[in-house]
């Protein structure tokens, strides 16, 4: 694979393995701050079909924004439910919240609310632009609510479940053709590179 590509092994995934693993991977962060990681999943929840690296990549993020942005001693919620046939994640913080005028902005790539707060927690605030990528490529769709600054956050993943018709269909389809949305990340994880170096 070359630099800046993103392949996608895809077949069903467990979500909640997947949000397990992601908590697992961030916990201590949040164990320094205090705060703790609630997870409340519906194991009846369907397999989706798509990467699990991908998708795990996808809760880190929202997990390490939450954290990031929330107060000492507070909790950090992951949701994880079947709603109108797709499986729904929902990040719950209850940290420092979104103005309504930047939540459309969200997920824009280097887009940063609060700049001087997100310079002294770390990063580049390309997590949610990221997140926003895998997600699409899954044929799924990622939002933002917040009541206002100080209010908290909810982000909201939905994703489409395994159903005997995709499956099928993912059995016709030729090999190596799920790198054919590496195209559409290329420039944004090169972006990415860059502001690293």
């Amino acid at each position: 694979m070359q630099k800046g590509e993103m392949n996608l092994e895809i077949e069903p995934v467990d979500l909640a393995s997947v949000i397990r693993s992601a908590a697992d991977t961030i916990r201590l962060s949040a164990e320094t701050k205090g705060i703790q990681i609630q997870l409340h999943l519906d194991a009846a929840v369907s397999n989706v079909l798509g990467d699990a690296i991908r998708l795990q990549q996808v809760v880190w993020n929202l997990l390490s924004n939450a954290i990031k942005f929330s107060s000492k001693n507070q909790s950090v919620e992951v949701r994880l439910e079947e709603v109108e046939s797709q499986a729904q994640i929902t990040v719950i913080d209850r940290g420092r919240g979104i103005e309504a005028e930047f939540l459309p902005f969200v997920f824009e790539r280097f887009s940063q609310c609060h700049a001087s707060t997100s310079r002294s927690a770390g990063g580049l605030g390309l997590g949610l632009a990221i997140a926003l990528t895998i997600v699409e490529l899954h044929n799924g769709n990622i939002t933002a609510a917040s009541a206002g600054f100080g209010k908290g956050s909810t982000f909201t993943v939905r994703l489409p479940i395994v159903t005997m018709t995709t499956v099928l269909v993912t059995k016709t389809v030729p090999a190596g053709s799920a790198t054919v949305p590496s195209v559409a990340v290329r420039g944004l994880v090169n972006s990415i590179a860059k502001r690293s170096l």
